[in-house]
């Protein structure tokens, strides 16, 4: 029974070692210049030296490969942190703090723009990109809740999507060009802080 149990984890490292390297040589390809056009199973199990088949069963599909590659990407960029922003006693230093995050997280990667890119190719991926945006709304809505209680619940909820726009990737990628990331996260910092004043949260 113990030699049973060794195998099954040797076995059970061996198959994250393959996943991991996996989804490090697809986050690869996507910062190449051929980006999602060239983005394949094929493609990522030549880059990471396994059969198309492993990356198959590891992940089922193109969509599961690209949903892995932005699920790491954003543990490494830092949006684990936001549960511990959402409990700060000081819900409007929480909602910098949550602006300064995902300002970080965009520009952190060139892999990120590729995976924005993929939602015209692919409308599952697209699908679960948008998932994954939902909860950045949801968040928001939050310390939206915290900060304007007195708000009526459509004021609240025009809050909210305006600062999902100005929080969002198309937004970041769209302010960057002739700006540092610094003067960027400032000017949605700004726009966001306004929106909230203009709905009912001024002090």
């Amino acid at each position: 029974m113990p030699k049973r149990r060794y195998v099954s984890s040797v076995r059970s490292a061996a198959a994250a070692t393959s996943r991991a390297r996996v989804v490090a040589a697809a986050a690869a390809l996507l910062r190449q210049d051929g980006g999602i056009a060239g983005f394949s199973l094929e493609a990522v199990a030549r880059a990471a030296g396994v059969t198309r088949l492993t990356v198959y069963n590891q992940f089922g599909s193109r969509r599961g490969l690209l949903e892995a590659v932005f699920d790491e990407i954003a543990a490494r960029g830092g949006l684990t942190r936001l549960p511990g922003v959402l409990q700060m006693a000081d819900a409007r230093a929480a909602l910098t703090q949550l602006i300064d995050i995902f300002c970080a997280f965009w520009r952190g990667d060139d892999a990120i723009g590729r995976l924005h890119e993929a939602v015209a190719l692919d409308a599952e991926f697209a699908e679960a990109l948008h998932a994954r945006n939902e909860r950045r709304r949801r968040a928001l809505g939050v310390l939206v809740g915290r900060i304007t209680p007195r708000s009526s619940a459509r004021m609240r909820k025009a809050a909210v999507d305006l600062m999902f726009a100005l929080t969002s990737y198309p937004m970041f990628a769209m302010l960057r060009p002739g700006r540092s990331a610094a003067e960027v996260r400032a000017l949605i910092t700004t726009a966001c802080l306004a929106a909230l004043d203009d709905h009912g949260a001024s002090p």
